[in-house]
This record gives C-alpha cells, structure tokens and sequence, in this order.
C-alpha cells in the first residue's frame, strides 16, 4: 500500500505549495536512491478544473526543470483519455461496432437526444419533472452523467428518483428516465459517440475492473498528487485509491470552504474518506496529516472590529448586527439601475486617481445577467479602461462574424430563405466590408445606413434561393458612394460564385474566412476565438453527421443539416470562451468581472472587491449551479429523501463557504453594492445586509 498525505486547510492556506513541496521530497529521495530518472513512471497530477490544471502542472515543471514526466488532468479528463486510449478493450468486452471513438459536444447530445427520444417526448407526461421538452431532455442527460460520476448503476435511478422525491401522479415517468438514458447510451455506443456521462460509466463500470487495464494503470504511475479533492466526483476516490493499493505515493488537499463544484458532480464528502488513508497501519494515532490556516489578509487589520468568524456567524443568525471593519464600506441605491452604474464609476474613480491598478479589482455578482454585463461594460468602454469577463461564455451567435458566415450559408444553399431576413442581410453587409488598414474603432466600407438600404432594395427574399441583386435596384444607388458600391459588388460576385460551386459547408466557411477575415488581425481576440470556435463546431457537427446518417441519405440530407446547424448557432446554445486572454489583454492588467462561481473556480485574489447585489437571494441559491437530482446522487445520500430542510441547510452551508472563501480572497478593501429594489421590482431582503447594517455600527 503506497505512503499517503491528507493536506487540509481553508482558502489561501498555501495547500498546493505543501504538496509540491512533499513531492519534490519524495522525487528527491528516490534520486538519492538512484530510483528515479527522466524515463522512469509518470506522475499524475489531478485538479479541479482546467485552470487549476494549468496552474499545478506549470508549477511542478517548473520546480523540477522539466526534467521528469508530468501528467497533469482534470478527473473527468484523465477518464476521457483512459477511455480513448483503452478503446479497443472496450470493445472486446462489450462487443461493440469498431468505430473510432467520437466525443459528442453538450449542445450536438441534447439536439441527438431530443430526435431519439421524439416519440416517446410525444406520448410522455415529462412536466411532472421539468418545465419545458428541452429541460426534460437536459436532466435525462444530467442524470446519466451525474450517475455515472458518483458510480452509481444507471438502473438504480427510477428507485432512486422516487425515495428522494417523492411520489408523484406519473409513477412511470422516473422509469422512463432510466430506460431512455439507457436507450441513447445503447444508440451512441453503436455509433461510436461518446459523451462525458457515458464516457464515465465505461471507465468505472468496465474498464477500470478489467485485469489487462489494471496491470497498465498501475504500471504507469508512482506518484499521484491530488489538489482541491473536494471538487471531484466519487470515481475520483476510486481512481486514488486503486493506485493506492498498487503501491502509489499520494498526497491530497481539501478545502473544507471550498466545494464549488458541489451540485455539478463533485462530492466532497465521499472524496474526504481519503483521509482515512492517511494512517500509519502500525500506529493509528500518527496521522500525516497537515492542517493549515489560511493566510490573514490587511482587510481585517483592525483588531477592534468583527473577524470573518464573526461577520459569518452574523450573516447566518439574522438579527445580529456587528462592528465591520473600516475597510469595509457599501454603496447603497434605490434601484438596481442607480446601482451598477454607481459601482462602476467608484471602480473607475479609483483607477483614474491612481489608488489601485485595474487588476487589482474585482466585480463580483451572485449572477450576471445580458443586461448588468451590458451595463458595466459600457460604463468601461466610455472611460477607456480595460474590463475582463472571467469565463463569461457568450453565444458564439452574438459575435457579428460568425452572424454573418450563417447569413451566407443561407444564401449559398438552396431551400434556407427562411433562414435570411432583411436585418441580417444589413448585419451581412457591414461586417464583411471592412476598412484596411485597420481603425479603432473599426470603420466599414458599408456603413449601417448604407446596409439598411441595400438591404430594403436588393435582397430578394425566397424560400428557395433568396439573393442579393445589383445595387443599381436601389433608385438613387449614385448616394451610396464608391466605396460602398465597390465593397457590395465584392461580396455579391462572391456569394454568386459560391452559389454555382456549391461547395461543403465547410470549404465555404473556410472560403469566406480566407477572402474576408484573412487580413483580420486587426480584430479583437475574442472575436478570433469566436470565427476559430466556429469552424471546431462546424467540424464536430459534420463528422456527427457523417457517422448518424447512411451515406444516402448524408447526401439527401446535406441542405437540411446545414439548417440544423444555422439553426443551433442562433439559439445561443454554443459559446466561445477567449483563452488564452492574456495574448491581448492580460487578466492581471484589467478589471475582474465575474459571478460567484467562476470567481471562486478561478481561485483568483484582489486587493479590491465589489460585491454586486448583495441584498440578493442568490448568494444562498444554488441556481443554475445545482444539477436536477444531483444531491440525490452523492454517495452519502442514495436512497434518501430530499426535504425542504435539507435544501435550506444546503443553502446555509453554501453562503457560509462563499463567505469564508471570498472574504479570505479580498486583501484591502471591500465594497458591498444593493439595491432596494431587485430587477423585477421587488425589494431585497438577503442575509447579506447584515453585513451593510454593520457598516459604520459601534464607531
């Protein structure tokens, strides 16, 4: 059994610098005994998310020189790889079609899913568990996922669903649940498609069981070091422990304030029974065990005013006021409105004052809605001062770019003119004539007046071949200028030319990306990442393609999947997230925007910090970050019934983490920023403002 540490300590408490310290001790003692060279066992290296990922891995190449191999994944990565890698097993065992293995995209599952399914949706009574078809559908695939994660047999869930909610009028529909996630895991399996949940269950249910894989696995590793377990899901634990038993160093820290991704998949309280194995088996009283205190921050300086402790017991007890340190102030409003405006413009009066530097400051919202991010972005934007949205994973539609590649695929191909409308003929015509070399802002050869008219006199609509006709069908075409008529008789000839090719979707996006972005480096990186995000969807949706239609019909259905795919980007289903930002516009050098969430995922610290809305219910709710079932999935909860009580201590531990972890992440200063009225009018009534309340309180 291999030497095992539990590393445990809240935010800031400089856990992963223990563990990459206890690592390099044990590298260098198997060097002293001439154990270890550059070709000997990898080390694997788990984390949370990618960024932690990233962030470890870097740290450990560093401090060994690279001179060592280093296999840095998240959980559900090094599945996925285990998998792809192991393919061929899974074959033999399971008896599947030899197909290379394809990895199905969220937004491709939920739309394959959905056209599986469509009889059933039919004739199922799927509102007693969800609001809509589409959320239906999205918590069948949830709950496949989330059961493959907490290792828990997809034919236990109808009984699992039922002790944990309840009865309810359509006792079959949970069975439904477990026999169309069954149904699509059978129907992917056949096609090769892998999606993460069923990706999962082959690993946990199959592959890790098998002898041939074990023998490799163990084989593979000396080392494991584990960072922030209290992320992981419980084929986590699994996975660790098996390599355990195979004789395995490991090293592991948990954050018991951490847990951000507590209702997604991770269970933290399965994943701390690690901690068990870090027992000396001759002698149960020597633990290696480290226990770390979190770092103090200058926010808390005043030893006369209320500790974090304190702030969170008040914060949980409503009623207490306490004595909040001066460091610690509120901007209060009347409206939501009056609100965001004030905050940026304090953030903004900082910065030009020359008291903070942009990256020293952070915008922290419980949940950010299109028009909040709106706001602040425009307030930023005026002031000429750099603003970062963390992960903040716009639709892939909202970039004008891509709008205007799905415009002209609709126009190229026939039978799509109800894909084309007057105003994104107009969004066509400005985005694809641009003016070189480049300005800032960026002007256009057609100007959005110019567009609307072109536009209104030249698009001929119809549903079997809209087109755009010669500018001279304008009447006073003469107004339009030469440049504009020059910039639209390029993009007409070219659109006309690809009509008589009718090229592949794909050649004709990397066609229109070559003739009208290829001088494109004038453009934002976000928007790059934007026209590269579309052309990897574009891809991944014909090789789907290719592999769930027969060759006949792949032909005959070639203009209706490219409605499909118009149809799916202008949803909003698909987003781009610009990584790595810091090509551009370095995060540490702009002003941090971000909800709760990704903030704490990122694990990012700020001298200064706004808290948006915090007189919020949504400080306590889970939201969006909790999965439909996904409580009734962790290992300590199987069989269970979810009450209303549990929900509002669920609730309370998780405003009592967000707490402590935020508080611990702002160094100088807080401001707390609410409202009295929310967005919908209403008045806010969060525990938070116990916090406002004890501003100024005692002094």
């Amino acid at each position: 059994m291999g030497k095992a540490i539990w590393i445990e300590g809240g935010t800031r408490s400089g856990k992963t610098e223990v563990l990459v310290s206890q690592f390099w001790q044990w590298l260098e003692a198997r060097i002293v005994l001439g154990k270890h060279s550059s070709q000997d066992r990898k080390v694997l290296v788990l984390a949370g998310n990618d960024d932690s990922k990233r962030d470890l891995g870097d740290r450990l190449m560093a401090k060994t020189q690279a001179k060592y191999p280093i296999s840095a994944k998240t959980t559900i990565g090094f599945i996925q790889d285990e998998v792809l890698l192991f393919y061929p097993l899974l074959i033999q065992k399971l008896k599947l079609p030899a197909h290379f293995p394809l990895r199905l995209r969220p937004e491709t599952e939920q739309e394959l899913a959905t056209k599986l399914w469509q009889p059933a949706l039919e004739r199922l009574n799927w509102r007693e568990i969800a609001p809509s078809e589409y959320r239906f559908v999205r918590r069948i695939l949830d709950l496949l996922q989330l059961a493959a994660y907490s290792c828990i047999p997809l034919e236990h869930l109808p009984e699992i669903l039922t002790q944990g909610f309840g009865a309810i009028e359509d006792g079959e529909i949970y069975a439904s649940v477990e026999s169309l996630a069954a149904e699509w895991r059978d129907w992917c399996l056949d096609r090769g498609l892998l999606t993460y949940g069923i990706m999962t269950e082959l690993y946990w249910r199959y592959l890790l069981p098998h002898p041939e894989y074990q023998r490799q696995l163990g084989d593979r590793y000396w080392t494991v070091l584990a960072d922030d377990v209290d992320d992981y899901p419980a084929i986590g634990r699994q996975i660790c422990e098996f390599l355990l038993d195979r004789g395995v160093l490991g090293a592991f820290s948990y954050n018991p304030d951490g847990m951000v991704r507590l209702g997604l998949s991770a269970d933290p309280d399965y994943l701390f029974g690690l901690k068990a194995r870090c027992l000396h088996p001759d002698s149960p009283r020597d633990r290696d065990v480290v226990y770390l205190d979190s770092l103090p921050t200058n926010l808390f300086a005043d030893r006369h005013a209320a500790s974090i402790d304190t702030i969170v017991h008040a914060v949980l007890n409503p009623g207490n006021i306490v004595s909040l340190p001066t460091s610690i102030q509120a901007i209060e409003t009347r409206t939501r409105g009056e609100m965001l405006k004030q905050t940026a413009e304090a953030a903004i009066e900082l910065i030009t004052t020359g008291k903070v530097a942009p990256g020293d400051i952070a915008l922290i919202a419980p949940g950010l809605d299109a028009i909040s991010r709106s706001t602040i972005t425009d307030i930023f934007d005026r002031a000429k001062l750099p603003l970062a949205s963390l992960n903040a994973q716009l639709p892939l539609n909202s970039d004008p770019g891509v709008r205007a590649l799905l415009t002209l695929m609709a126009l190229t191909y026939p039978n799509l003119g109800q894909l084309t409308s007057r105003d994104e003929i107009a969004d066509l015509l400005v985005t694809l004539s641009p003016i070189y070399p480049p300005q800032t802002p960026i002007l256009t050869e057609i100007d959005p007046v110019r567009a609307g008219l072109l536009a209104d006199y030249c698009y001929a609509p119809s549903l079997s071949q809209p087109r755009l006709l010669p500018y001279a069908n304008f009447p006073r075409w003469d107004r339009l200028g030469a440049s504009a008529t020059k910039a639209y008789d390029r993009i007409l000839n070219w659109i006309e030319r690809m009509q008589q090719q009718q090229p592949s979707p794909l050649h004709l996006l990397n066609e229109a990306i070559g003739d009208f972005f290829q001088q494109g480096s004038y453009l934002p990186f976000d928007r790059l990442s934007a026209l590269r995000e579309l052309m990897e969807t574009a891809q991944h949706y014909w090789q789907v393609a290719e592999r769930t239609y027969s060759p006949a019909e792949y032909l005959e259905s070639t203009h209706q999947i490219t409605a499909q795919f118009i149809l799916l980007l202008r949803q909003g289903t698909i987003t781009a997230n610009p990584y790595p930002v810091s090509q551009l516009q370095p995060q540490d050098r702009a002003v941090t925007l971000s909800n709760i969430f990704q903030y704490r995922a990122s694990k990012r610290s700020h001298a200064y910090h706004f808290w948006l809305d915090v007189g919020s219910p949504l400080w306590a709710e889970g939201g969006a970050a909790t999965l439909y079932g996904a409580n009734l999935l962790l290992q300590d909860r199987v069989g269970k019934i979810w009450t209303v009580a549990d929900t509002l201590l669920s609730n309370e531990l998780r405003r009592e983490r967000i707490l402590r972890y935020l508080l611990h992440r702002v160094n100088d200063r807080l401001y707390l920023c609410t409202s009295d009225l929310a967005i919908d009018g209403r008045e806010q009534m969060g525990a938070l403002l116990t916090m406002v309340h004890g501003i100024g309180f005692g002094t």
